[in-house]
């Protein structure tokens, strides 16, 4: 419990708390459910944060229009529970859960008109924590602690009250993030277009992204839903390659939840796991953005822990060089052996935020510094950490991607990272990871960089197979139509599956990439249960190789029903579900939160980590959010 009594009897004041049991529930686990009002009426889109050392990661929720929330399977335990909502003060107390559930009634003090305006004026602060934060470089300096680095930032740091971005308001007045539209994918006739053609995508930023509005009690907006990196963020017990090739591929087919007429095709491709040891040494450049608009917590804070993590795994044959661009863009580490820790995490502690942004500039200097420190037979790439800002230098889509494209094929790779809320620029990232043959992710809390970076380090860092391509020959004679689930803009004309100069996505060490498609059988065909309905063909290139190689296999639907489906099958279907509601689907069918809801939980499994416990609270969340949203409509 971090609150003292002192504290906590100053909070009761305002805050009343009641705690009442009922009755025991299954394996030993209970829930914490309860209302939030101002002390008269409910309170809808609360967000209330749930941390506890027997927790995995935080768990978050939000009240619906009646001001409740619910919090399900928890072991008995303290917990300390966070109420934030605008216009309100934060409080947050300890509660102990027992084995039975739990009940809050909470009251959140509401801020005076005068408590409101001290709060939208922090930002004026921000000149004299920009002078302060240069004296204390200056007095860094003088200890000898990364030479060089006072005049690249210290330069800049005048431009930092500009951002004004230490204050939380500045992201709510000043929203500037940008996803790029796409028309929904629709059903196409089997016998006029039998062939689908498209790149497989291993990003996993748009679910996270998603998670994070949620949290912050906000649906996302459409085009921030992308539903195959929202299906691709689990990983699933596909069988690993035994073939000696990259990756497997399977295939399940069964009855379709949303629309019980069709049927729904899952594609799913698992590359081979390469245990540490056996990667080949990496060569990598942290290009981190320390510009203005990263001067706050969700931002260059959360970079520094996130790239702490990654230096912990690195071994003796690995290499690391540390780049940060603000008005200007320079080198803070050169090359230095994942031996010296200590060296990388120092320079790493040093870097603090101020100026404009020179992405153009920092993204040359990396690949100069990354082609320097070339290792021939090893993983070369940079490693770009940013909210997304380029406005300075070459930062038009069209020179970043020449540039990108060009040292691709010289053998540098580009991973990107995105931070925070208010700058994203989720298009310009996305793009720039596509054509630097590396994936984007979005990082959102500690939790989510330890995903990244320990969990999932041999899919982020070496690649198994280059530019992967998928293509399905649908057998018109049993299937009428078909659509594929996502993949908006990762389609490919069919010529482009032969084209070998065509570029496509890449698969890393462990990676699993799952499609799904929604297939309307011929009516009465006659076909026996196991007929043959598509031919799946992949196409893809060993790393550094430019021809080629094909694997066909025959998908067969062998009339499963919807009972008989795997749980991974299904709770893909339940995240391609949830998908479509939050992008208010015209495919969505008979799609309903609480089906989606129900759906999730049934097909959550043995769920280490609690990642898929995780996105049941999601769904609930944004269930509470689309009811107090459609009740505040009609109320008007």
């Amino acid at each position: 419990m971090r609150k003292t009594i002192g504290t906590l009897v100053i909070i009761l004041v305002s805050f009343s708390l009641t705690l009442h049991t009922a009755c025991s529930t299954a394996r030993g686990e209970s829930e914490l459910a309860g209302t939030v009002t101002d002390g008269v009426a409910p309170l809808a889109g609360v967000t209330i944060t749930l941390t506890s050392p027997s927790l995995d990661r935080p768990r978050v929720a939000a009240t619906d229009a009646r001001g409740s929330f619910r919090f399900n399977a928890l072991l008995p335990g303290s917990y300390e529970v966070a109420f934030r909502a605008e216009g309100f003060h934060a409080v947050s107390y300890g509660v102990q859960v027992g084995t039975t559930p739990e009940h809050l009634e909470a009251a959140l003090p509401r801020m005076t008109e005068q408590e409101r305006l001290v709060a939208e004026t922090r930002v004026t602060t921000s000149t004299d924590s920009a002078a302060k934060a240069a004296r204390v470089r200056k007095q860094r300096d003088r200890r000898g602690l990364i030479p060089g680095l006072r005049d690249l930032v210290v330069a800049n740091a005048p431009a930092m009250t500009s951002h004004a971005a230490a204050s939380p308001f500045f992201h709510e007045q000043l929203n500037t993030e940008e996803y790029a539209s796409f028309a929904e994918g629709s059903f196409l006739s089997a016998a006029e277009k039998p062939l689908s053609t498209f790149s497989i995508d291993v990003d996993r930023a748009s679910y996270s992204n998603v998670r994070r509005f949620l949290r912050d009690a906000q649906l996302p907006p459409a085009d921030a839903v992308r539903i195959e990196e929202m299906i691709n963020y689990f990983n699933y017990a596909y069988p690993p390659p035994a073939d000696g090739r990259p990756f497997a591929v399977h295939t399940e087919i069964a009855s379709c939840p949303w629309n019980e007429s069709n049927r729904l095709l899952r594609i799913g491709i698992q590359g081979r796991q390469i245990d540490s040891w056996k990667m080949p040494p990496s060569n990598l450049v942290f290009l981190l953005d320390v510009s203005g608009s990263m001067n706050s917590p969700d931002k260059l804070p959360l970079v520094k822990d996130a790239f702490r993590l990654l230096v912990d795994q690195l071994r003796p044959q690995d290499r690391v060089s540390i780049v940060v661009y603000a008005g200007a863009a320079g080198t803070v580490l050169p090359s230095t052996s994942g031996a010296d820790k200590q060296r990388i995490l120092d320079a790493i502690s040093e870097l603090e935020a101020g100026g404009s942004t020179a992405g153009g500039e920092g993204i040359l200097l990396a690949y100069r510094i990354a082609r320097e420190s070339f290792i021939p037979e090893g993983s070369n790439r940079v490693i770009l950490a940013t909210d997304g800002d380029f406005n300075v230098g070459a930062s038009s889509a069209g020179e970043l991607e020449e540039l990108i494209v060009q040292k691709r094929r010289e053998g540098v790779f580009l991973t990107v990272l995105g931070f925070g809320t208010g700058n994203l620029k989720d298009a310009k990232m996305e793009l720039l990871a596509d054509k630097g043959n590396g994936n984007y992710a979005y990082i959102d809390n500690k939790l989510e960089a330890e995903k990244v970076f320990v969990h999932e380090l041999g899919g982020t860092l070496l690649t198994i197979a280059s530019d992967v391509k998928i293509q399905l020959d649908f057998n018109p004679a049993l299937v009428e139509e078909y659509r594929l689930v996502g993949y908006e803009n990762r389609r490919l004309q069919d010529r482009d599956f032969h084209d070998d100069t065509k570029d496509a996505g890449e698969l890393g060490a462990g990676h699993s990439v799952t499609a799904l498609y929604e297939i309307k059988p011929v009516k009465k065909s006659g076909a026996s249960s196991t007929a043959q309905i598509a031919t799946l063909r992949l196409r893809y290139k060993d790393p550094g190789v430019e021809t080629s190689q094909l694997i066909a296999t025959p998908v067969r639907d062998r009339g499963l029903s919807w009972y008989g489906a795997s749980d991974d099958f299904k709770f893909a279907a339940a995240v391609a579900q949830f998908g479509m509601l939050l992008r208010n689907s015209t495919h969505r069918g008979n799609s309903d939160w609480s089906g989606a809801l129900q759906l999730a939980k049934v097909a959550r499994g043995a769920d280490p980590g609690g990642y898929r416990q995780e996105l049941v609270e999601m769904v609930e969340t944004a269930a509470s959010l689309q009811s107090g949203t459609r009740q505040i409509v009609s109320g008007q």
